[in-house]
């Protein structure tokens, strides 16, 4: 087994239609990104067009030391944020494990 840590990389596009403003889609994503978080362990943020209402793109991100847990923990994550974004629409997803 190596010692080299792996960085798992999760980034996610939403589109939100019924966002009518900054102040809507902030409400929407910061609660996301919060329980993300809280529930996983993983940094999250969002990245990119923040100044676009209906558009957010998110990055999360995790460290661990097997390439297969740290893409465990990403598919967790994205089914959690699948499951809970119900104002949001997936539109584009990434993942990449980066050996450190």
């Amino acid at each position: 087994m190596s010692l080299s840590p792996v960085i798992g990389v999760l980034t996610v596009t939403l589109h939100l239609p019924a966002s009518g403003s900054l102040k809507g889609k902030r409400q929407v994503v910061a609660g996301l990104l919060r329980r993300v978080r809280a529930r996983y362990g993983v940094a999250a943020a969002e990245v990119g067009e923040r100044g676009r209402w209906q558009i957010a793109h998110l990055a999360v991100a995790c460290v661990s030391q097997d390439a297969s847990h740290a893409d465990e923990i990403l598919a967790h994550v994205l089914r959690y944020i699948e499951k809970e974004s119900r104002e949001a629409q997936i539109t584009e997803v990434t993942t990449e494990l980066i050996r450190a």
